[in-house]
């Protein structure tokens, strides 16, 4: 082997390695069973923090202009309780908060298809601590979404 091949597969990744080497990982959402673009298919993670920013922008002005009444050091506590209530309430209910329907998400349960109010407290609560939406699986799913079994799709 090459050494230039050495490098180049090392500052690819270990991916583009595997495939190299003849390994099949297919597309985003395909061991899901979902459409590979396209309406139903997984959102790609831009739109995902898109959403995520605006409902965020929205909560903090919640917090900002009804509950302290200016900024505190609890503004942030409090946009966090408002934001957990947000996605607790329009993902149990419609499937997305309104940043995921500007953005053109849903969450979708991966076995029925429909959110229970259950399941997207589970999902919130881990959202809200953060670190399980920053490990993702191969389909792009966040921890938080396999613990909860559900998906974020495009509309």
């Amino acid at each position: 082997m090459d050494n230039r091949q050495a490098i180049g597969s090392w500052l690819s990744g270990p991916r583009a390695a595997m495939e190299d080497a003849g390994a099949d990982f297919g597309y985003r959402g395909e061991q899901l069973g979902l459409p590979e673009d396209g309406p139903g298919s997984i959102a790609r993670p831009g739109r995902r923090l898109g959403a995520l920013a605006v409902d965020w922008a929205l909560c903090v002005l919640i917090a900002y202009r009804l509950i302290t009444h200016g900024y505190s050091p609890a503004t942030s506590n409090w946009a966090l309780l408002v934001f957990l209530v947000l996605s607790v309430l329009t993902v149990g209910t419609v499937g997305f908060t309104p940043g995921k329907r500007l953005f053109g998400i849903r969450v979708v349960a991966v076995d029925s298809g429909r959110v229970q109010p259950l399941r997207s407290l589970v999902r919130t609560i881990l959202l809200c601590l953060a670190i399980p939406a920053l490990i993702w699986d191969r389909d792009g799913r966040g921890l938080h979404d396999r613990l909860a079994r559900t998906v974020e799709v495009r509309i």
